[in-house]
């Protein structure tokens, strides 16, 4: 009985561990590792196991990092079941066949680029094919109803605030003669008085642990602030006249920051600039959050009722962009505006287009609003690139470059703490492993964790193994 560590150790992306219990396989999450493309599309094409041998999977959550790369599971040739939330399942469906969308339309317009370089093409990593017969392998598991993805394993869903469906996984592992093995995997954490959606929940009593430690290494900003700096950043943009790119992934952080951007309106500080969500994929969320009135939290749900038009994430001057065409007029707007599209870690997509007409204006305004990975187009503008490469041509980066702070739907360092010794304190918990991080903030964690006597703590490496019931 083991755990085997295959995505999101010692970096973010890519969240995969592999359960193996009594004979059966377990796959925890099979998400996109983003970083280096040549890398990234090598990692993610070139599984570290056989699909075949997986007997099912356990999805957290449904963000890219997360759920991105089951398609090519089951290109590989796996057969089995896919079980996450209601929510999860709903999201997936526009999740994983915009992602496909993407892989495709990415490679077409880089292949007609290398075609006239006399460059070998490229083929997708997977197409929307590969996505509709993943869709047909999930099944909706109610939050904590419990069920055996494989024989002598039950698995319970618990709140876990980070997006809408979001889970920590508890799996209970029977053995004969012996009392179970209780195993619980975090997913990513949400944060406590997070706008929108409820707080994440504790699994107790467990045995070991595998915890995301994304910011492990720093405390955030109070939410307040973060509405008081976008007001801040969009007053600016309207006074320069000039444009304000977001790049937020679609499912999350574009609610929340729609949502801010609602509040601003509400109270009428909102200057009379347009905003334009151009992303066909966080326009289908919307109906999906719709769908999904128990899974929010009190204050949103309380706005619900007494706005006018019913709805947080929806005001006067948000215009929602779906056609390529529209999306394209965008560029050509001479009037100050806001327009919000993805992906968050400016990898892929709409965004890139409108990097590549912008970021060498110095009247733009590039608000990053989440974590950035290693190698990636967002981390490179973080760091303060003087220039950068856009679908493979060199663009000097005249644009401001901001990060929105204390927007982030991770749990801080304090919050990872007080929710590792709710854990804990049952004292149970055997081994905890840090993941989805780097391994700097992963060290100073594991450092704060043992001085709150939690312990022993491991970083795991790519490929590692952790025993249980040792």
């Amino acid at each position: 009985m083991q755990v085997q560590f295959w995505g999101a150790a010692q970096t973010i992306t890519g969240s995969m561990h592999l359960v193996e219990y009594e004979g059966k396989r377990v796959l925890l999450d099979c998400g996109l590792y983003q970083g280096r493309r040549k890398e990234a599309f090598n990692r993610n094409r070139d599984l570290p196991f056989d699909a075949r041998s997986i007997d099912a999977v356990l999805l957290s959550h449904a963000h890219i990092d997360h759920s991105g790369n089951l398609p090519s599971l089951i290109r590989h040739g796996f057969k089995g079941r896919i079980y996450t939330t209601p929510p999860t399942k709903s999201l997936a469906v526009h999740m994983l066949l915009d992602s496909a969308q993407i892989q495709e339309s990415d490679v077409k317009y880089v292949n007609k680029k290398r075609k006239q370089k006399q460059q070998s093409l490229f083929d997708p990593l997977y197409v929307q094919e590969d996505a509709v017969r993943t869709l047909n392998r999930m099944v909706g598991i109610d939050f904590a109803e419990p069920f055996q993805p494989v024989p002598g394993m039950t698995c319970r869903f618990h709140v876990a605030g980070h997006m809408l469906g979001a889970a920590h996984v508890e799996l209970t592992m029977s053995q004969n003669g012996h009392p179970p093995i209780r195993l619980a995997f975090s997913g990513d954490i949400g944060r406590k008085g997070a706008p929108i959606l409820k707080d994440p929940t504790v699994v107790e009593g467990v045995d070991y642990l595998i915890m995301e430690a994304t910011y492990g290494n720093r405390k955030h900003p109070e939410w307040i602030d973060a509405e008081k700096e976008l007001h801040r950043v969009v007053q600016e943009t309207w006074d320069n006249r000039g444009k304000l790119i977001v790049p937020a992934f679609s499912v999350g952080r574009t609610q929340e920051i729609i949502y801010r951007l609602n509040n601003l309106k509400e109270a009428g500080k909102l200057p009379p600039l347009k905003v334009f969500l151009d992303s066909p994929l966080a326009i289908d969320a919307h109906t999906v959050f719709q769908q999904y009135f128990d899974q929010f939290d009190d204050t949103f749900a309380k706005q619900i009722l007494s706005e006018e038009d019913e709805d947080p994430l929806d005001f006067h001057d948000l215009y929602l962009v779906r056609k390529v065409q529209h999306s394209m007029a965008l560029n050509k707007l001479q009037e100050p505006c806001i327009i919000i599209s993805a992906s968050g870690m400016c990898e892929s997509g709409r965004i890139l287009h409108h990097l590549k007409q912008h970021i060498s204006n110095p009247t733009t305004t590039v608000l990053l609003t989440g974590y950035q990975a290693p190698y990636t187009l967002g981390r490179r503008l973080e760091e303060g690139a003087a220039e950068v490469n856009i679908f493979g041509d060199p663009y000097k980066v005249r644009a401001k470059i901001l990060k929105l702070q204390g927007s982030s739907g991770h749990a801080d360092q304090p919050e990872l703490i007080e929710w590792a010794s709710n854990v804990a304190a049952a004292g149970n918990l055997k081994k905890v492993a840090l993941v989805h991080c780097e391994l700097e903030n992963a060290q100073v964690l594991s450092e704060k964790l043992l001085t709150n006597d939690i312990r022993p703590v491991i970083i795991p490496d790519r490929g590692e193994t952790m025993p249980l019931a040792e």
